[in-house]
């Protein structure tokens, strides 16, 4: 197991605020600059706690997202949590935490408001 927080404002652009163009007639997908911005902070603050070696088998992800707030509340407003994991996910892929997020057998997602703004990460190998 291996467990860290990401001292950060988490962010609230998210991975599906993808862009259209229409290239040749066809549509072409494409993040804007701030799509861009998000994944570069998150692969940034997650890369120093990548593994040694990517994690193998079926794994267990849990991440608190906490936004600035004066006392711990859930948050039932936007961002969705599963858009924010999208993000999380494709830059945890990227910087080798496992071989194909597929391996992601369980999740759990919880968003909220807190004293202290940041991203916990908890990732588990499950037998």
């Amino acid at each position: 197991m291996m467990q860290f927080f990401l001292p950060m404002i988490p962010p609230k652009t998210t991975a599906q605020m993808h862009k259209v163009a229409v290239r040749n007639g066809k549509p072409v997908f494409y993040d804007p600059p701030a799509v861009l911005e998000m994944k570069a902070k998150l692969k940034a603050a997650l890369y120093p706690h990548r593994p040694a070696e990517p994690l193998e088998g079926p794994l267990r992800l849990v991440v608190k997202w906490t936004w600035q707030g004066e006392t711990y509340r859930y948050k039932p407003t936007k961002p969705d949590t599963d858009n924010l994991q999208k993000a999380l996910k494709d830059m945890m892929g990227l910087c080798r935490f496992w071989l194909d997020d597929a391996q992601v057998a369980s999740e759990i997602c919880e968003k909220m408001t807190g004293p202290v703004p940041g991203i916990f990460v908890r990732l588990e190998v499950l037998s």
